[in-house]
């Protein structure tokens, strides 16, 4: 793997680590109702830490004191609503929360977060951050987020970019809520990275290269390649 791309994952993970420990964390992708689709609320991590200047959904690490004792569902969950009242000011319901995917970083030597992805309407729309680990938040149609990647305005990693992807198909809040989950229950993503013509390319479970890191081997895609001109996604794989 290039320097680049390793000093790419220590960035957004907070720095060097044993790849062998992985530490449990919670997101929460966040939507309310507009008249051109929906919106999901993004927030910009403070340059300093880990995430570092990058957009994300609300979020961060289970603490020891997320439902101790409880199943890792029910403390991701957990984590997640205490999150999002800590980074935003947003009251959630654990049983409000929809799982709809779960994310593992690939095995290099990072700080690895096994991350499950939570989606939630907002009863509350008015944020407040406290200007320190985050800097800056808006309500966004996940399309528009896209663009501004695209336009390099805005910074996002792989597991925020598809989730947008997959957001952006939806009209209505109710319908991401429903389709978010694939038929046949939330997705694993458990990373590899490989060298391609085309660049980096982010590779998981469905795609012809994972298993031999070969990102040139014909057939099915899943994944991301990380291109001089920005992020592309294919999911013919397992769509």
């Amino acid at each position: 793997m290039s320097d680049k791309i390793e000093k790419f994952h220590a960035r957004i993970s907070g720095g060097r680590g044993d790849a062998s420990v992985i530490l449990p964390a919670a997101t929460v992708v966040l939507l309310r109702d507009a008249p051109d689709g929906p919106e999901t609320l993004m927030l910009r991590k403070n340059s300093k830490i880990a995430f570092g200047g990058m957009w994300v959904f609300p979020g961060g690490r289970v603490d020891d004191e997320d439902a101790p004792g409880a199943p890792d569902e029910e403390r991701a969950r957990a984590a997640a609503v205490r999150e999002s009242a800590e980074e935003a000011s947003l009251a959630l319901r654990p049983e409000d929360l929809v799982w709809f995917s779960h994310w593992t970083p690939p095995p290099i030597d990072i700080r690895r977060y096994s991350t499950w992805f939570f989606a939630a309407r907002a009863e509350q729309h008015d944020v407040t951050i406290d200007d320190g680990e985050i800097t800056d938040s808006q309500w966004i149609r996940a399309a528009d987020a896209l663009a501004k990647h695209q336009k390099r305005e805005i910074e996002l990693v792989p597991p925020t970019f598809v989730t947008l992807h997959y957001v952006a198909r939806h009209p209505t809040v109710d319908a991401a809520l429903r389709g978010l989950v694939p038929k046949e229950g939330p997705r694993h993503y458990v990373t590899q990275i490989a060298s391609g013509d085309d660049g980096v390319a982010v590779l998981w479970e469905g795609d012809a290269g994972y298993a031999t890191l070969d990102a040139s081997a014909p057939g099915p895609r899943h994944r991301v390649v990380m291109t001089k001109d920005g992020y592309v996604f294919d999911d013919s794989g397992v769509e």
